[in-house]
């Protein structure tokens, strides 16, 4: 790859955003490993006729070649790439010029990001891409592995290329991280995706540094070697939960229990520790018939089991779930409509809120579908509100019901059907990658220009807290504020999300994955 990236310089035109893509001198080796100077020009999308080879440009530095065929994934058959790291670009070809077709418009209209980072997209001039497999290895033997994946069968091959690439496997065991986790992802969600390549033996899953994170040990490290080759940067589900994959230095997992967070396959016997139960063998059943990675390509059903699997719930078809919560416990002196939908929000588009009129520390929930209800569940189940820790389970109710007219129930069911305040009714809003548990640091955006960290310290620590650190960025429009506990936090998000700040500005407050 590295002698690709030193023999092809890009260049642009001043005044013109056409991009040239030629060799450094006369006698430089083009991507297909003949002299020549001829020049491989990649016009605007918007000129350039349609083709089946696509151009993506301003790609972050350490972008792997599984990132960017995982652009493609969904639209189609991947059928060849050329990276040129070292220029941050690469040329993408795809099956056939209707899924070309197909990628740009959908990226026309939603931005493509790799590694939360914008890329650019447009149709190349040329018909096909023409790669030399001895400058191009590692970025075709990705390919490969991942081809044989999408295709339903095993990325084992006789390709000498392939086998010298998966050779260099220095341990059976896998670290895997989970970026942009929309959906809760489950040890049983791993198992299920990683044993598409070899026989899956042991999985450890643990929290660190506000990530999710998994060691995986397969039997073989070949097989870890080709797991990691195929699925590193790739999302299990769209747009959301990225796999960061390496090898582990650990050549060998010591699991003690199995339960919902580690699990030994070769032994069945061990206890299930620390007061877990074990797996459910009902559930453990509707996993062997659900779910994918590439999963990408229809998320929902598996974006279902991983969330049924959370909520510790036997699996269906489909998530079996009507989209109504039933939360419990809650301070029914301080709990209102508004403060459930606000925080209820931040998982999923919340449209009915009904406190119970005889049983006033319950509320029933209407999310927009089954999926979101069991994405707020997973987050918000045991979480501390007004202090008092909240439960929170799936309800019998197909539906929130509005009270009969002229019938004051004192304003405890609230319609928030039609409210601008939903986060996700836009479909490809960022806000689907900025999903992440309650923690103390919220993340502030829409924040005025004239307003100061003293003003913003003082705001969120009148709603009741300590501030203990705060960070302006992206020139002062957005913020990390520190509260001193994850309760704290969350009664903040309830009292300031849309808080009308002044000048048409209302501040917009999340949880972050971050730390100051």
């Amino acid at each position: 790859m590295e002698s690709i990236v030193s023999d092809v310089a890009v260049g642009m035109k001043r005044g013109s955003d056409d991009l040239s893509l030629y060799s450094t001198s006369p006698n430089s080796v083009t991507a297909n490993g003949n002299d020549s100077s001829k020049k491989l020009r990649v016009e605007d999308r918007m000129e350039s006729p349609p083709s089946r080879v696509l151009h993506i440009r301003k790609l972050p530095s350490e972008v792997s070649e599984t990132e960017v065929i995982a652009l493609g994934l969904p639209f189609g058959k991947v059928t060849n790439i050329l990276m040129l790291k070292g220029k941050n670009q690469a040329f993408l070809e795809l099956g056939t010029e209707e899924a070309a077709v197909t990628m740009v418009n959908y990226y026309t209209a939603v931005m493509p990001q790799v590694r939360n980072v914008p890329v650019f997209i447009q149709f190349s001039n040329h018909k096909e891409l023409k790669t030399d497999s001895t400058l191009n290895q590692r970025a075709q033997a990705v390919l490969q592995a991942v081809s044989a994946v999408q295709d339903g069968g095993s990325p084992n091959s006789d390709n000498s290329t392939l086998d010298s690439v998966l050779a260099h496997a220095p341990s059976p065991v896998l670290r895997i991280i989970i970026d942009n986790m929309f959906y809760p992802v489950t040890l049983d969600v791993l198992q299920q995706i990683f044993s598409k390549f070899g026989t899956v033996m042991k999985i450890i899953t643990f929290t660190k540094n506000n990530q999710f994170q998994a060691l995986l040990q397969f039997s073989e490290p070949v097989n870890a070697q080709q797991a990691r080759l195929s699925l590193d940067g790739q999302n299990i589900y769209n747009s959301c939960c990225t796999l960061r994959i390496d090898f582990s230095k650990l050549v060998n997992l010591n699991v003690k229990y199995n339960n919902d967070k580690s699990r030994d396959y070769t032994r069945p016997e061990l206890p299930a520790g620390d007061g877990q139960p074990a797996l459910d063998p009902a559930m453990a059943a509707a996993y062997n018939k659900d779910s994918s990675l590439l999963g990408a390509i229809n998320p929902m059903s598996a974006a279902a089991a991983a969330a049924a699997a959370a909520g510790r719930m036997v699996l269906s078809g489909h998530s079996g779930c009507s989209g109504v919560l039933l939360v419990s416990n809650l301070n029914e002196e301080m709990v209102t409509p508004q403060s459930l939908f606000t925080l209820f929000g931040v998982y999923g588009d919340a449209q009915r809120v009904k406190i119970l009129y005889n049983k006033k520390d319950s509320a029933l929930i209407q999310m927009s579908d089954g999926n979101q209800a069991q994405l707020a569940m997973s987050h918000l189940n045991g979480q501390k509100m007004y202090g008092k820790i909240i439960r929170v389970t799936l309800s019998k109710h197909q539906a929130v019901q509005l009270p009969r007219e002229g019938l004051d129930d004192q304003g405890l069911t609230k319609d928030f059907t039609n409210s601008p305040l939903h986060r996700f009714k836009k479909p490809g809003s960022k806000n689907f990658q900025n999903i992440f548990p309650p923690s103390a640091t919220l993340h502030l955006s829409n924040v005025p220009e004239d307003v100061t960290e003293e003003d913003l310290r003082l705001l969120f620590s009148n709603a009741g807290g300590i501030v203990k650190a705060f960070k302006f960025f992206q020139g002062h429009k957005m913020a990390l504020l520190q509260m001193s506990t994850v309760e704290e936090a969350i009664q903040a998000l309830m009292d300031l999300h849309n808080y009308d700040m002044g000048s048409n500005h209302n501040l917009k407050v999340s949880f972050s994955k971050s730390t100051i």
